[in-house]
C-alpha cells in the first residue's frame, strides 16, 4: 500500500514540477525567440501538454483515493479529493474553455501578429483578459496540487502501526 502512496506522490509532484517548469520556459521563449508570435506558439503547445497531462494525472489520482486506505482519516482523504479535483477542474477550464476561448480571439486577429494590435482594441483587450484568466486558472491548479502532495506525503507517514502487547492479559477485558 506504501507502494500507492509513494506512486501517487510522484505523479502529483511531477506534475507540480512541470507546472512551475512550464513559468521560466514561457518567460525564457519570449525573451529568446525572434518573435513573440513563435514564442507564443511554443507556449500555447507547452500549456496543452501541461493542462492535458494535468488532467490525466489528476483523473488517475482521484480514481486512486478511492482505494481503500484503512489509515486515512476521513477529513484528510475528502480534503485531498476536493483539491483534486480542483487540479482537474482547473485544468480542464485552462484548456477546453480559456484556451478555445484564446485560440477563438486570436483567430479574429485575421492573421497580424498580436504586437500589431492596437492596446485599445477590444479583440487584444479581451486576449489580455483571458490570458490574466488563464494565469490564475493554472496558479489555482498549482496550489491545489501542492495541498494535494503535502495530504498524500502526510497521509503515507501517518501509517498506524499496531503494536502487540500484553497479548494474554485477560483482565483488562
Amino acid at each position: 500500500m506504501n507502494f500507492i502512496k509513494d506512486f501517487r506522490a510522484l505523479l502529483i509532484g511531477l506534475w507540480l514540477g512541470a507546472a512551475a517548469f512550464f513559468i521560466a520556459v514561457a518567460q525564457s521563449s519570449f525573451a529568446v525567440l525572434p518573435s513573440r508570435e513563435l514564442a507564443g506558439a511554443v507556449v500555447s503547445r507547452t500549456l496543452m501538454i501541461i493542462n492535458l497531462s494535468g488532467l490525466v494525472i489528476g483523473l488517475i489520482l482521484l480514481a486512486a483515493s478511492f482505494i481503500k486506505q484503512t489509515a486515512a482519516k476521513p477529513f484528510l482523504l475528502w480534503t485531498e479529493r476536493l483539491l483534486l479535483a480542483l487540479v482537474v477542474t482547473s485544468c480542464a477550464v485552462g484548456q477546453f474553455v480559456i484556451g478555445s476561448w484564446l485560440f477563438y480571439v486570436r483567430a479574429q486577429f485575421g492573421g497580424k501578429p498580436i504586437d500589431e494590435i492596437a492596446a485599445d482594441d477590444p479583440l487584444k483587450i479581451q486576449f489580455n483578459t483571458l490570458h490574466e484568466y488563464s494565469v490564475w486558472v493554472l496558479i489555482t491548479g498549482m496550489i491545489a496540487a501542492l495541498l494535494a502532495f503535502f495530504i498524500i506525503l502526510r497521509k503515507s507517514d501517518n501509517t498506524t502501526t499496531v503494536v502487540k502487547t500484553d497479548e494474554f492479559k485477560f483482565d483488562k477485558f
